[in-house]
């Protein structure tokens, strides 16, 4: 049984360098697309017995996920022995509970439709929640941006390291890096009238002098993680930067950024950047997920890949 990788179109540029550091050629997929707007990919090899991976993250638009879900059904009729499914950033993650009436759980909805389509497994890494993986009835490999972010941080020697959460959601996270740093934790404290739209916002804890380092999830509007480095510095840090897993970056976060107080934004590549940022660092997580994907074809266990904090 051979190890067969396939990507989405929207995150060939990932999937190429994850099959890269695997040691196998990306396989071939071919996408039809219909003037009505519809579309159809086609594997180009036989998959029969074999246990394919698919990646693809599921970012906007919704046709990402819509032809994930036809490539995991092409596999699964294609009788791949498994179609493991790795989905970097996990779309709708945000969407975990019932917040007021009459809404949707779309995270909820999406672990249905990706076990429908038939697959096997799903990795994903660094969920928004990380009860996401109760709605699965399939195993799910949550992988953890410590890995990726640990080391990072270490190469840059920072004297007085600190860290900070943008928000009270987000302590958890913060903290698990205080904890391994052996460093103080500040949060912000921040208010909100209506999504994406921060009313107010204090910090609790003493940064001055310090090396800040945000921690959170992912990074969208970038409002929330500039305000909150800008009042940190106001309260006498000397260095703020951010690590943020998925830069989903949309409106007019890139400008948002340039004109923060940040030092640095580190990001992975779980997202692709739509325009260059001098203050965006960018790290790869193809490493991790080769090494992830033989693990499970190997069926060995994957937690030597995490870093416990």
């Amino acid at each position: 049984m051979a190890v067969k990788i396939f990507s989405g179109q929207a995150s060939t540029y990932l999937a190429e360098k994850i099959a890269h550091a695997y040691g196998e050629p990306l396989g071939e997929v071919k996408y039809q697309h219909f003037s009505d707007g519809e579309m159809s990919p086609f594997i180009m090899e036989s998959v029969r017995g074999h246990d394919v991976f698919i990646i693809q993250s599921t970012f906007a638009p919704s046709d990402n996920f819509m032809e994930l879900l036809l490539m995991i059904d092409a596999a699964k009729r294609a009788s791949a022995k498994n179609v493991n499914v790795i989905i970097p950033y996990f779309g709708y993650a945000r969407q975990d509970r019932k917040d007021k009436p009459r809404v949707s759980i779309a995270a909820k909805l999406i672990a249905n439709l990706l076990s429908a389509a038939g697959a096997s497994r799903v990795m994903t890494f660094d969920l928004h929640a990380d009860q996401i993986q109760g709605f699965f009835d399939i195993p799910v490999d949550h992988l953890d941006g410590n890995y990726i972010f640990v080391p990072y941080l270490k190469s840059l020697g920072l004297e007085n390291i600190m860290f900070a959460s943008p928000d009270v959601g987000g302590i958890k996270r913060a903290r698990s890096f205080a904890k391994f740093f052996d460093a103080e934790l500040a949060v912000c404290d921040k208010y909100r009238k209506e999504a994406n739209k921060i009313e107010s916002m204090r910090l609790i804890g003493e940064v001055e002098g310090k090396d800040v380092v945000l921690v959170d999830d992912l990074v969208d509007t970038a409002g929330t993680i500039c305000k909150a480095a800008k009042l940190i510095k106001e309260k006498g840090a000397k260095s703020v930067r951010a690590v943020c897993t998925h830069p989903v970056l949309s409106g007019s976060a890139y400008e948002t950024i340039e004109n923060s107080v940040l030092d640095e934004l580190a990001v992975t590549d779980t997202i692709p950047l739509k325009k260059k940022s001098k203050k965006i660092k960018v790290l790869t997580v193809s490493d991790l997920f080769a090494k992830a994907i033989r693990k499970i074809h190997d069926h060995e266990s994957v937690s030597s890949l995490f870093i416990r904090l």
